[in-house]
């Protein structure tokens, strides 16, 4: 208790000092701090990012290795399994069916982005709010001394305003950064994802198969040369 004690004064005597903007930005800073730590943990439940199995599984299947595709991809822990295995069979499916499947699961897993977004944009913009209201009442208190202008008065409410920015950006500086992180391994995951599902469906096919119309103007305008 006396831990807890020690550790919440200072941020009682904060949000004393800073008023109702810095107490709100606290509390948006828990909030944040708990959507953080849930990603995390769902990020780690759905193996985001561990596709071992799954690679070997997509490898096997390129080889033509049927029942060791279909081993691998039963050890498979990632949360693309269940889109892979229907590629495998049923690929009449096609990819854009496949895809769908998967966006369906990165859209869970992209649960929270918005609000941490929201959070990283609005919470400087909070902290300015508060810095505005802050030097009002400062000015309004210098006002109120009339003549007997104390310098210390306008100082002190100064920096007493001004810690609602410093607080602003203290909450969205670390968002920023982690959603810049959750986004970034979102991005990977889709590369991931959509060649793993056009690799199943076209197996031994380096290229892409949308890459393949491109080449064929050029090949039937080119003339075959006459011999004889």
């Amino acid at each position: 208790m006396d831990q807890l004690d020690a550790l919440l004064t200072p941020l009682r005597g904060i949000a004393e000092t800073g008023g109702p903007v810095v107490v709100i930005l606290m509390a948006v800073a828990v909030l944040t701090l708990a959507v953080a730590l849930y990603k995390t943990w769902q990020f780690r439940a759905a193996a985001v990012g561990r596709h071992r199995a799954l690679s070997e599984a997509v490898n096997a299947w390129e080889r033509g290795d049927g029942a060791a595709a279909r081993a691998a991809l039963g050890r498979s822990k990632s949360y693309l399994a269940p889109v892979i295995e229907l590629a495998m069979s049923a690929p009449e499916a096609g990819a854009s069916r496949l895809q769908a499947e998967a966006e369906m699961r990165f859209a869970k897993l992209e649960r929270g982005f918005r609000l941490l977004d929201s959070v990283a944009q609005l919470a400087p913009l909070l902290g300015l709010f508060g810095t505005v209201l802050g030097m009002i009442e400062a000015f309004r208190a210098l006002q109120d001394a009339g003549s007997q202008v104390d310098p210390s008065i306008l100082a002190g409410g100064i920096w007493v305003a001004l810690l609602t920015t410093a607080v602003g950006l203290v909450v969205a500086m670390p968002t920023a950064l982690v959603l810049s992180w959750l986004e970034q391994r979102m991005e990977n995951e889709r590369v991931i994802a959509d060649k793993a599902i056009l690799t199943v469906l076209h197996p031994g096919q380096n290229a892409a198969p949308a890459a393949a119309p491109a080449a064929t103007p050029f090949a039937a305008a080119a003339p075959r040369p006459a011999h004889g």
